[in-house]
């Protein structure tokens, strides 16, 4: 089987601008909506919103609405995320190397991605 379908099955699940870093966030421990949207710089909420419906139709993320005053909505990640995880980290990796190679720089903050 050729590469091509696989792969552009994958980069319509996870694929955009957006989709990975949310779910980055989601498994760092931001659960809610506002959490989500402040630890990704120039996320819209629009964006965000569109983007949680999508990671959940996808089985990427379960969306939980808890009842109490006010109703809270939190989102966790699905075993199914989970297995992204060497993806993300090989994403990492290649991207520390390229900002080392392009700018001759390292990363800001040595952060290790861990699903």
């Amino acid at each position: 089987m050729s590469a091509l379908l696989p792969v552009r099955d994958t980069l319509d699940v996870i694929g955009g601008k957006w989709k990975l870093l949310i779910l980055i966030s989601i498994w760092e421990g931001n659960k809610h909506f506002r959490e989500i949207e402040r630890s990704i710089p120039k996320l819209s909420t629009k964006v965000l919103s569109k983007e949680l419906k999508d990671m959940e139709e996808n089985q990427l993320i379960i969306r939980t609405v808890l009842n109490g005053f006010p109703v809270r909505t939190e989102y966790t990640p699905t075993e199914h995320s989970k297995t992204l995880g060497k993806v993300i980290l090989e994403l990492q990796n290649w991207g520390v190397n390229h900002r080392k190679k392009i700018f001759g720089v390292k990363p800001e903050k040595d952060s290790s991605f861990s699903a």
